[in-house]
């Protein structure tokens, strides 16, 4: 077995997976109107500006977490951007799911 052929097996199964393919989909759709792009792109950069300080231990101040809040509650009101972002994180469960496998592998107890 050839490690990194198994790998673009992965690849291409991740691909093929209805997660992959539904977010793909959505991802069209939702960036047929640029309005919609830029506000999901805005409530991306706000969402990772407060959660990069909370890994790096910093307090984030409440109003940022509500600006974030509020600014989700706006995208997710347009039926092509909620379906996006929720295709998005169903996918990203997946790929949480295949980061855990190939992370046990790390685990040297066995």
């Amino acid at each position: 077995m050839n490690v990194y052929e198994e790998a673009h097996n992965l690849e291409q199964a991740i691909k093929e997976s209805e997660e992959y393919r539904q977010m793909k989909a959505a991802q069209q759709k939702m960036e047929q109107n640029p309005k919609v792009k830029q506000m999901v792109e805005d409530f991306r950069q706000k969402q990772i500006a407060v959660q990069a300080k909370q890994m790096m231990g910093e307090q984030v101040a409440q109003e940022a977490m509500q600006a974030v809040s509020d600014l989700y509650a706006v995208v997710m009101q347009d039926p092509s951007a909620a379906e996006y972002l929720q295709c998005e994180m169903r996918f990203g469960v997946m790929m949480q799911d295949v980061y855990k496998i190939l992370g046990d592998l790390m685990s040297f107890d066995q």
